[in-house]
């Protein structure tokens, strides 16, 4: 096990106070923070809004100033553009010279932004992994000194991880083309299958890499299990919550999986004259920020999809309530690790109604397809093209699977074919091109099985989760790898 490194230098707490507002670091911050200032590789794993974002942004800073070269930069590497603006956005507004570089600009902006990156602008760059593929883009970075290199929701470069990126599978390349930087990677959640498969893909060795792991060994959160049958019980287990988030003062968050379950609930709390706002991912963006903002500057319930979550650091959520169960024990990790951030109790509950696997299931079917279903898929964009642009998405999904709307396994496909740059265009309207044949790892039987089975184990997890005896935080501790709770302090695991 590789030894703690001392405290973060005066450097480090000078720009948190004086460009962040922040007092303090928290742990383990500090110490992620001056390992990588010391030159070494670390893998973070810490839930989402317990400042991850800082073990990069603070060294990126310290690093520019310690180096005095214009040419030096810090480059984050992130699939998250959604995000992005938002988190450069607020960079700036601190003072702090960052920016992004993706497919939501526009061709002049995107050029003049290359123009500036070559010239030494930026102490901090966003870009996805995809960005590499553009020769523009490696011919401004080559101007440039990467100082470091932070790998963000890098569970990503795992295909056995919740959110695989193809492009993520390039890093090592990337490294080398960056002449291997000091590279922190950063994520909410990893088994130790991902967490290895993170090290291996980046082109290091297990005793390259220290990981800090925050885990769940947080006493305040009380996590509870309740067996249900049928929708009145589910009701008054979410009204009962909704009554002691009231009485303790603070917010609290009810995830469903279904749209249509969650507006049904909706409705019966309405007609109970119980105030709440509704989020997911069918409202469009302006309604969505209005309800995030809305969520977090007051004591509010919110009814969401797990579309509602991301960027959400709210102190004060007393509970997280799974109306419907999960599809992995890591969204369920990551999700919960949202309560009870201002250190006071809050409770996490699950409500475990067997027929909601069914729905788990489906979904897993979906995300799955086989390699018979992309070779339609492929076939049909490749020799339909004409119809494809005068009929669209809805005879594409007749021509697949006749009238069954709820079969969504084209969506994955195209998703797919997506990531791996063989198509490119929007769905509606329809302007799709087919720019390469069916990639190999989609004709795959045998690893395209297997992926199966890895999902559909994830979701046995959490079954298992569900009906265990054992203490749960000892439970989720063991899925992910770490020691009992009372073993260690959870950031201190050393090397991989």
């Amino acid at each position: 096990m590789m030894m703690s490194p001392e405290p973060t230098d005066d450097l480090a707490t000078q720009i948190l106070k004086e460009q962040f507002g922040l007092c303090e670091f928290r742990r383990p911050q500090d110490r992620i923070i001056q390992h990588v200032l010391n030159g070494e590789h670390a893998l973070v794993i810490m839930p989402t809004g317990m400042g991850k974002s800082l073990c990069y942004q603070i060294p990126a800073l310290v690093k520019r100033q310690q180096a005095n070269n214009t040419q030096a930069l810090s480059l984050v590497i992130s699939p998250l553009i959604a995000l992005m603006k938002d988190q450069v956005d607020g960079l700036r507004r601190k003072g702090i010279d960052a920016s992004f570089i993706n497919s939501s600009l526009g061709r002049r902006e995107r050029e003049e932004r290359y123009d500036k990156l070559g010239k030494g602008e930026y102490d901090l760059l966003y870009v996805t992994p995809e960005r590499f593929r553009k020769s523009e883009f490696l011919e401004a970075l080559s101007h440039r000194e990467i100082i470091l290199l932070a790998v963000d929701e890098a569970h990503c470069i795992s295909e056995w991880g919740h959110d695989f990126r193809p492009d993520y599978t390039r890093l090592e390349e990337f490294r080398r083309l960056l002449n291997h930087p000091t590279t922190i990677a950063l994520t909410a959640t990893a088994t130790p299958e991902v967490q290895s498969d993170i090290v291996r893909q980046l082109g290091l060795t297990p005793d390259e890499v220290t990981l800090y792991h925050e885990g769940i060994d947080r006493p305040n959160l009380r996590l509870e299990v309740r067996d249900i049958w049928g929708d009145d019980e589910k009701l008054s287990e979410i009204v009962q919550t909704i009554d002691f988030v009231q009485s303790e003062g603070g917010s609290g968050i009810i995830y469903f999986t279904l749209i249509k379950s969650l507006e049904s609930f909706s409705e019966q709390l309405r007609e109970r004259k119980i105030g709440h706002f509704v989020y997911h991912g069918d409202l469009d963006r302006k309604e969505r920020r209005r309800l995030q903002n809305a969520f977090m500057e007051n004591d509010s319930i919110v009814l969401a999809t797990n579309a509602f979550g991301m960027g959400i650091d709210k102190e004060d959520i007393r509970a997280v309530v799974h109306a419907e169960v999960p599809g992995s024990m890591e969204s369920y990790y990551q999700e919960i690790g949202r309560a009870g951030r201002d250190g006071r109790p809050a409770v996490c509950t699950l409500l475990y109604d067997e027929r909601d696997l069914n729905t788990q299931m489906e979904f897993i079917r979906w995300s799955n397809p086989d390699r018979e279903f992309y070779e339609r898929v492929d076939h049909l964009l490749e020799h339909e093209s004409e119809r494809l642009a005068a009929y669209g998405l809805d005879w594409f999904r007749e021509k697949l699977h006749a009238k069954n709307k709820r079969d969504h396994r084209l969506d994955t496909a195209l998703s797919m074919l997506e990531r791996y740059h063989t198509i490119e265009g929007q769905i509606e309207p329809w302007t799709i091109q087919r720019l390469a044949p069916l990639p190999d790892p989609l004709k795959d039987e045998e690893r395209l099985a297997e992926k199966l089975k890895n999902d559909q184990q994830k979701l046995y997890a959490l079954v298992q989760y569900a009906k265990t005896e054992q203490d749960r935080k000892a439970f989720i501790h063991e899925y992910f790898g770490l020691p009992a709770p009372d073993e260690t302090t959870p950031s201190e695991h050393g090397s991989l």
